[in-house]
């Protein structure tokens, strides 16, 4: 489990996991210490602290991420056994003595593993008779071997010498090693044959090798050895290989989200006994849980009968009805949202009813906060249309003194001009004429400029580019422009309004700052338009102090952006605006 580090028991746990992992370390460690390099069978005996390693490694990952599992422990129980099964090749007389005692628990554990696959609890009376007898054979039946043929890596443990006996204790081990094979085959073949698609996914190949390593370590001697002529040490090789292997395929098999994860409610309690901001969300809090890596949380809104996920979208009809379970979530008596999940992958379906009152609390808690998202998503949308209806509004009134009044002025200038042109009139109207036309002339160029100001005919028929350069081209004092952005390909709205940043930051710069240079940068970055405006000028610009930085800042925030103002006194302002650039 990993919901977090702030809670007591979590931290408290931890700390014993990682003594654990200095204690196998250490006994790694004695291991390598007194094993005998020095002989031919050195690569043989490396194995033996590899094992421990691995075990060591896999059992205490699983334990830390799954701690109510029992099957980080066994893992690491079968580890001991391995460790005492390489103490026996040392000098130390206790550790021969309990190496030799032990040396056929390593296959009892993995037995043992085996059938306590997933949850860590063997379940069945066949299923317990055969890691009961497993155990049995690697203690009781083992026991000929080394007390009745004395062996002189480890004096004084044979209590008489009597080969025969130890033959007959021998050929009982194989027998019975048999019976718990076949046993353990019932058994796991049993459970696939109930197990769901999802489920044989990860419980095939586990079995499999599961199997084959049993096979391996029961068999070898008697088997590979006359076929290929190998040598017992070959023989403990391929073994110790095999054995290697185990700790790996349980882990990962526990930690794969395949097969349904224990009732660990309790982890939740943990979960939910932590303090502060550094939970995890609880949909990942229940994806973890119950084992179901696709499992989402959606929050029930009472004001639209529906439902809404994590992020404030609403859940549409297609999404409640995928064949996926769903499990309404109530508190009080009032539905506060559901589970959707893969009930296939749930060894036990009422789990999730359980979860889902375990954590009803905190569900109603984020549910408040998605129907937050949900109001905060409206009324960002709701701002967005304004600005976008706003911008039509602009190009409607540039368009209509464009295309009329604009035009009437023009065929009035003509007239004036045609008059004072005419023959048969008098000096003093031709001279009014002619100043009549020059006004015309120039209420039509302040009524360009009026157009240019509402909304740039560039801005409408090039692009962002187009009047951002013709914008900077008309400024009075030396202005560089630097463009890392395609016109149109951010939306109409998105560029008109960093068109207007950059002119409401030019008029600043010029009309306030008495700014000597000016350098304008306009980029797209993944989703994101950013402009930047810089002058060398008296500084001092603040938000707020102005309705022309004011309404710029705003109606960048009305599109979800954001506007930095830096300008410290005498050293010039820079302007920066992050608009989102999407359609």
């Amino acid at each position: 489990m990993s919901m977090g580090a702030s809670a007591p028991i979590r931290r408290s746990f931890d700390r014993a996991l990682f003594a654990i992992l200095c204690l196998g370390l250490l006994l790694v460690l004695i291991l390598v210490a007194l094993l005998p390099w020095q002989g031919p069978y050195w690569a043989v005996l490396l194995l033996f602290p590899i094992n421990v390693l691995v075990y060591l490694g896999a059992g205490l990952l699983a334990w830390h991420y799954r701690p109510s599992n029992r099957m980080g422990a066994l893992i690491l129980l079968t580890g001991v056994w391995v460790f005492l099964g390489g103490a026996a090749n040392t000098d130390v007389p206790a550790l021969v003595w309990l190496g030799t005692i032990a040396s056929s628990m390593p296959l009892a554990g993995f037995v043992h593993l085996l059938l306590a696959f997933p949850k860590g609890r063997v379940r069945g009376t066949i299923a317990r008779a055969t890691v009961a007898l497993a155990y049995a054979t690697s203690i009781v039946l083992e026991a000929p071997r080394y007390l009745f043929i004395p062996d002189p890596t480890a004096p004084g443990l044979a209590i008489v010498d009597a080969p025969e006996l130890a033959r007959w204790g021998n050929i009982a081990q194989e027998l019975v090693g048999f019976l718990v094979l076949m046993s353990t085959l019932l058994v796991l073949v049993r459970r696939l044959r109930r197990a769901s698609t999802a489920e044989r996914r990860v419980l095939v190949p586990l079995y499999g090798y599961g199997i084959a390593a049993v096979v391996v370590l029961l068999f070898a001697s008697r088997l590979l050895r006359p076929v290929f002529g190998w040598a017992p040490t070959d023989v403990a090789a391929l073994q110790l290989l095999m054995f290697c292997g185990v700790p790996i395929a349980f882990a990962l098999g526990i930690l794969r989200g395949g097969v349904a994860r224990t009732g660990e409610l309790e982890e939740l309690g943990v979960w939910l006994g932590e303090a502060g901001n550094t939970k995890p969300a609880i949909g990942a809090a229940l994806a973890r849980t119950l084992g179901d890596p696709t499992l989402e949380v959606w929050f029930w809104v009472p004001g639209r009968d529906g439902y809404v996920d994590m992020d404030g979208a609403p859940v549409t009809a297609d999404r409640q009805h995928t064949g996926r379970g769903l499990e309404p979530v109530e508190l009080d008596g009032r539905r506060i949202g559901a589970i959707s999940c893969d009930i296939a992958l749930m060894d036990e379906p009422d789990l999730v009813r359980t979860a889902g009152r375990v954590v009803a609390i905190a569900l109603d808690r984020e549910r408040l906060i998605a129907e937050l998202l949900a109001s905060h998503r409206a009324l960002q949308s709701s701002r967005e249309r304004l600005v976008q209806v706003a911008d039509g509004e602009r190009r409607r009134i540039a368009q209509d003194l464009h295309d009329g009044l604009q035009v009437q002025l023009v065929l009035l200038a003509l007239e004036a001009q045609q008059l004072a042109n005419a023959g048969g009139v008098g000096g003093a109207v031709r001279e009014r004429a002619t100043v009549l036309r020059k006004g015309i002339d120039a209420a039509a160029a302040d009524l360009r400029e009026v157009v240019h100001a509402v909304m740039p005919a560039a801005l409408t028929q090039r692009g962002l580019s187009a009047a951002a350069e013709d914008l900077v081209d008309r400024m009075p004092v030396p202005t560089t422009l630097t463009l890392d952005v395609v016109d149109n390909e951010c939306p109409p709205v998105v560029e008109s309004t960093a068109y207007f940043v950059v002119a409401e930051a030019l008029a600043n710069a010029v009309k306030h700052a008495d700014a000597g240079a000016i350098a304008v940068l306009l980029r797209r970055q993944d989703d994101v338009l950013h402009v930047e405006v810089r002058d060398d000028g008296d500084g001092g610009a603040r938000a707020g102090a102005g309705s022309g930085l004011t309404g710029m800042a705003e109606r960048v925030e009305a599109l979800g952006g954001a506007v930095r103002i830096t300008s410290a006194d005498g050293h010039g302002t820079t302007i920066r605006a992050e608009i989102p650039c999407v359609s």
